[in-house]
């Protein structure tokens, strides 16, 4: 019976750990810079008023539950560039690892690699607060105005990402 409750106050734990930290819709997105896979930096900033960004987070290259979410975003992208929308995909992986994703799954997308995990971090997307080196599985909208405009954590429906920002993204326009 106390390996029971136990397990059942771990498991609530980490349930309420999963949406902590997250940033919130109306929230003003921080601001980041990466590095494209063309060499070029994309800054937020820079497109302030003129794109809406799709920011999306995902644990590892290669795994079964991120492959279908990256190509549930991918068979969607066509729909998503009509709302004058970026797409970029974050994980921890390295330029390598995401440059063989791209090229195994056709993305038209950036994938950005994160090795030092500072996006991650930025956006709340760490686990047990960087205890763990894992990724949640978030997906942000920042509109034109860099506001949040979605914040939509799914871990086991990975086709609800697309969902959730084919809903919202034509409401921005």
């Amino acid at each position: 019976m106390l390996i029971v409750a136990l397990l059942f106050l771990i498991i609530l734990a980490l349930l309420i750990e999963e949406k902590s930290g997250l940033l919130r819709v109306g929230d003003k997105a921080p601001d980041f810079e990466i590095l494209l896979s063309d060499g070029n930096v994309f800054r937020l900033k820079d497109v302030e008023g003129t794109r809406n960004i799709v920011l999306f987070f995902y644990p590892k290259d290669f795994t079964s539950g991120c492959t279908a979410q990256v190509c549930s975003i991918r068979d969607g992208y066509g729909e998503l560039s009509q709302h004058d929308a970026v797409v970029f995909g974050v994980s921890g992986d390295d330029r390598e690892s995401h440059e063989k994703f791209r090229g195994r799954y056709n993305l038209q997308f950036e994938l950005v690699a994160d090795t030092n995990r500072s996006l991650i971090k930025r956006y709340g997307v760490e686990r047990l607060g960087g205890i763990l080196k894992s990724t949640k599985r978030v997906t942000y909208i920042i509109d034109k105005r860099s506001i949040i405009r979605l914040a939509a954590h799914h871990e086991l429906d990975m086709s609800a990402h697309l969902s959730d920002v084919l809903e919202v993204l034509p409401t921005l326009d």
